[in-house]
């Protein structure tokens, strides 16, 4: 399941953010008359068709190992789960349809109306991706239900959907999907530019998701703080592995790196005072140490430390950065005439990936040993089926195959554009405008032939 999600939360990203940069390109172009940006969207669109493609396999994959994994989640809280599941369906296929037209809309579809079938797209990518964080944010923060006698009664799905921890944790992740697409997409056109191209195709292709990811990296440490204060009441275990706190200090030391071995608190930086502050806004509130938690209820501390200032670590690179970037650009200086400049844009898609997949494995590991926190554990949700090591063999294969697969397709189709070829063939796509009407063979008779 890690192998599953870890591989489909980059597709879902592009999934959430992709149509909104595509969208400004778009409109940039319609509305400025900008030939540029007009091309940028439709090779983007095209990328995007390829990425949800493949978004669409992991994702059917998933959803199979939710019932052969998961047995004693799926059976019991099935009802509390169905709601947002049957809704994330509903987007995705929403999000397909408009994906379709808006493809085969390029040439055949007046301009502005061509530029409206993006938004339904984002809403889709929106509200599929919220549907599955509320079903994480019930795990985290169980709502909607009663258990009674070993039965889960008194279901509220929409309690669940809307539950009060969705809200926060879906904004967290929305955000961290611009930085990562946005980051990613800048970093390909950085990359053609440390290569010698200069052009503006390269400028533009580099700014607009440049601009969104800025946005999503200054707001986005300040979700997470407000977002890790629920943590403190709702997750105690969770706060103490995420700093390392073996005891219950007040006030509570900010620690930097460090791990614990046999017990004790090792290789760490500790600042005094500065983790009741970040963690609990108070220079007095402590946080609630491990000493205060059964053993049996504690998260693996290390895996949960280390993820978690992974995460916050690369995000504060990633805003400190970005900060620097438009201020030194606002006094008049462009950076992209600096190779640095160019590299450090190429490692920040790589980076904010990182960064996204730590913070998962925080939210998740963190939360351990409960599936569904605080009633369901772990040992009692998953199956115990022998085979599933032949499952996760195949899953590797699959997401390998997938992997490369897509490399191969999208640098197929960087080549062919650098080349020229802008109006790429589709097996099934309606002729292009381009073609003058010419009809195709088959539609001319035997003659034809």
């Amino acid at each position: 399941m890690a192998l599953s999600l870890g591989w489909h939360i980059i597709l879902a990203s592009f999934g959430v953010a992709f149509p909104a940069i595509i969208w400004a390109a778009h409109w940039r172009g319609v509305y400025r008359g900008d030939d540029v940006a007009l091309n940028l969207a439709r090779r983007w669109a095209k990328v995007s068709a390829v990425l949800f493609a493949i978004g669409a396999v992991s994702g059917t994959v998933l959803s199979f190992e939710m019932g052969l994994l998961w047995p004693g989640l799926m059976g019991p809280y099935g009802d509390v789960l169905g709601l947002p599941f049957a809704f994330e369906g509903l987007s995705f296929f929403v999000e397909a349809i408009f994906l379709g037209m808006y493809l085969y809309g390029w040439g055949r579809v007046p301009p502005k109306r061509h530029l409206l079938m993006l938004v339904p797209m984002a809403i889709a990518g929106v509200v599929g991706s919220y549907c599955v964080i509320s079903v994480n944010a019930r795990m985290n923060m169980p709502v909607g239900f009663r258990v009674e006698d070993g039965q889960v009664v008194d279901v509220d799905p929409w309690a669940v959907l809307f539950n009060p921890g969705a809200i926060l944790q879906f904004a967290h992740m929305w955000v961290a999907a611009y930085m990562v697409v946005g980051f990613t997409v800048a970093g390909v056109y950085a990359a053609g530019m440390l290569r010698g191209r200069r052009d503006r195709h390269h400028r533009l292709g580099f700014t607009i998701p440049f601009v969104f990811a800025s946005a999503a990296a200054v707001v986005q440490p300040f979700l997470g703080h407000v977002l890790g204060l629920r943590i403190a009441e709702a997750q105690p275990a969770k706060l103490a592995a995420f700093e390392l706190a073996t005891e219950t200090e007040s006030p509570s030391p900010l620690r930097l790196g460090g791990l614990l071995i046999d017990g004790e608190v090792r290789y760490s930086l500790d600042i005094p005072g500065l983790g009741s502050i970040i963690a609990r806004n108070s220079f007095t509130k402590p946080v609630q140490g491990l000493e205060t938690i059964a053993p049996a209820d504690r998260p693996p501390v290390n895996i949960t430390h280390v993820a978690f200032q992974s995460m916050v670590g690369i995000g504060t690179l990633l805003f400190v950065a970005v900060l620097v970037y438009w201020f030194v650009r606002w006094r008049g200086r462009d950076l992209l005439d600096h190779r640095w400049t160019l590299r450090a844009a190429v490692a920040a898609g790589p980076l904010a990936v990182v960064a996204m997949e730590a913070g998962w494995i925080a939210t998740e590991v963190g939360r351990q040993p409960w599936v569904v926190y605080g009633y369901l554990r772990t040992p009692d949700a998953a199956g115990d089926n022998p085979q599933i090591w032949i499952l996760l063999v195949a899953t590797a294969v699959l997401y390998t195959g997938l992997t490369v697969g897509a490399v191969v397709v999208l640098r197929s189709m960087a080549r062919r554009w650098r080349a020229g070829e802008e109006d790429l063939p589709s097996p099934y796509g309606p002729e292009s405008a381009a073609a003058g009407g010419a009809s195709r063979p088959h539609d001319r008779g035997p003659e034809a032939s």
